[in-house]
């Protein structure tokens, strides 16, 4: 962890994650099998506690798919089955992650990485953020995205494995191991809790 660290949480939203709501069942039993929801809940308060910034990042998409192409497998089935409309119970943070007061909440309507089309870089640099622990879902798409781009635009990535989840555990594993640690560093939410305590 270097400098002033903000935590970022990815698509935590009723209609991805929420038993019989969320439309891909097998995300939904990693979140479940693997516990990352408590691990994110601990870790945001424990920012808060610091005084730093927790910042959600969420789909919720336009009634009329404007903008939304479908040019992705997931940019598809998202028109298709009409997913994360803004307004929607689908489209709202889960529960046990509901936004504190102080807390920023960064939607957008299109695309696969909150970095993008977002005011999200412009947030961090205003509040002179060095370092982005990465959280939510999934691994092989919106937390690798975010990883990348993190790094591609000079945060230093930190990503909390135990509090990220992928639908099918192996590829969790091959993309964290073969792919993540080359831009991130890759840590768990006590280690990152711990670190926090020193900086």
């Amino acid at each position: 962890m270097r400098g002033r660290s903000a935590l970022l949480v990815s698509e935590c939203q009723r209609g991805i994650m929420e038993p019989g709501m969320g439309g891909f069942p097998a995300l939904i039993g990693q979140v479940t099998d693997r516990g990352i929801v408590p691990r994110i809940a601990r870790l945001a308060a424990h920012f808060r506690a610091l005084g730093l910034p927790v910042i959600h990042l969420t789909i919720a998409h336009r009634q009329d798919f404007a903008d939304v192409l479908p040019n992705s497998l997931l940019g598809t089935l998202a028109r298709k089955h009409r997913m994360l409309v803004a307004g929607t119970p689908e489209a709202d943070i889960i529960a046990e992650l509901t936004p504190a007061a102080k807390d920023f909440v960064v939607e957008r309507s299109s695309g696969l990485i909150g970095f993008l089309g977002t005011s999200l870089d412009a947030m961090l640099r205003r509040m002179r953020i060095d370092s982005v622990v990465i959280t939510g879902v999934s691994t092989n798409v919106a937390v690798t995205g975010c990883a990348m781009v993190g790094a591609d635009l000079g945060y230093h990535v930190v990503v909390a494995e135990d509090c990220i989840a992928a639908s099918d555990p192996a590829i969790h594993d091959v993309i964290v191991n073969e792919q993540l640690r080359m831009i991130a560093r890759i840590s768990t939410a006590a280690d990152v809790e711990a670190a926090l305590k020193t900086t």
